[in-house]
């Protein structure tokens, strides 16, 4: 049984940071491209950050680049999302996701975590 958890979401102020994790298990870790995606309240499921099983291909949202960074442990069954200078509309549940091959399309991952909140304070 796959399973992807997520933790490190909670309450921060504009311009602070936080590291969020997702350990996985059930699954052959390396043969995965793993994802974060977010969604905030009335609105569709985004994107976040994506990572290949080697972690030497990283993508990312626009919305996010230069403040974000993913990385994963392979040895660990881990990937992480570093956050920084997080702003008010980062607040989303944060979601950690994985499929065989690249994609930025939520409908196209086979498995995902519960999610962790993000609560950024202006």
């Amino acid at each position: 049984q796959v399973q992807l958890v997520e933790s490190g979401g909670g309450l921060v102020q504009a311009g602070g940071s936080l590291k969020l994790s997702c350990a996985a298990s059930g699954l052959t870790f390396r043969n995965y491209y793993m994802a974060w995606f977010r969604q905030a309240p009335g609105k569709e499921r985004e994107f976040v950050a994506g990572i290949t099983w080697s972690g030497g291909i990283t993508g990312y949202a626009d919305s996010v680049k230069g403040r974000f960074t993913i990385s994963r442990d392979n040895a660990k069954n881990m990937v992480y999302l570093e956050m920084n200078s997080l702003k008010p509309e980062d607040t989303a549940g944060y979601y950690c996701a994985a499929k065989s091959g690249p994609s930025q399309r939520a409908t196209t991952y086979n498995y995902w975590g519960q999610g962790t909140q993000v609560t950024v304070s202006s």
